[in-house]
């Protein structure tokens, strides 16, 4: 059993810090650097991106619809064109910030409000494959099982790679509960580290309405944001490590 862990990083901005990107960079097997549109900045991404590669985690692109103000969780209705430039744009400047760091963008993986509409929106799924494609074809994208970006993915030669988030909760169908209902997050490491370890070895999640979700994960997600990530990581890594599980990026 294989499995990556990933968080996402680099999410301050200019004075204000969010999460402790150090910690969680001597955890994690691949980051998802936030790349200046829901969170981050230029000094921010360079220095993400530095800490990345001295430690030998894997980068990824975590590109987001333009909302800073709402930290990337407010769906848009954006034309398509446009959020295919946007998304270019971001995932362009990271990986160049990476390559000057000695690294580079290994996969890419959409954030928040953008990350749950193209599961159900092939239009907006569309613009961003479309942007990986023009930037570079053989870039993975993360994203849930059953999401409306596989097959179109697959239409353009762009890989996908399936996710599972152990700090969130699911729905019965298989998608993430919104943030606005409670319960939506959750905090307590042992029961994060538990459903870990039951995605990675078993390949389902239990879901709020009492249901077994199937998710068969390659990578598994815990926030960077959320209060006490670093334990929550560190408990989801020790919990995969004893069930003899490998930790190894997927990119």
């Amino acid at each position: 059993m294989v499995i990556d862990l990933n968080a996402d990083l680099g999410e301050g901005f200019g004075i204000w810090r969010l999460g402790d990107d150090a910690a969680l960079l001597e955890v994690v097997t691949s980051a998802n650097v936030a790349c200046g549109f829901h969170a981050g900045d230029p000094l921010t991404i360079r220095r993400t991106c530095a800490a990345a590669v001295d430690r030998g985690v894997v980068i990824g692109a975590q590109v987001s619809y333009r909302d800073l103000a709402g930290f990337g969780r407010r769906e848009m209705d954006v034309d398509p064109e446009e959020l295919c430039a946007e998304v270019l744009y971001q995932l362009a400047a990271v990986d160049g910030i990476a390559r000057a760091m000695g690294g580079r963008v290994s996969y890419v993986k959409p954030h928040g409000a953008l990350y749950n509409r193209i599961c159900r929106d092939p239009e907006q799924a569309e613009a961003v494959v479309a942007a990986v494609a023009d930037h570079d074809a053989s870039l993975p994208v993360l994203t849930l099982p059953g999401s409306a970006v596989h097959e179109i993915a697959a239409r353009e030669g762009v890989t996908t790679v399936v996710e599972a988030f152990a700090d969130r909760a699911y729905t019965g169908a298989g998608t993430l509960v919104s943030r606005r209902s409670p319960g939506a997050v959750l905090h307590d490491p042992g029961t994060v580290a538990r459903r870990a370890v039951r995605m990675a070895t078993e390949g389902v999640v239990d879901a709020v309405d009492g249901t077994r979700v199937a998710v068969q994960a390659r990578s598994i997600c815990v926030h960077g944001d959320t209060p006490g990530a670093v334990l929550l990581a560190r408990a989801v890594r020790d919990g995969l490590v004893d069930a003899g599980v490998t930790l190894r990026s997927f990119a």
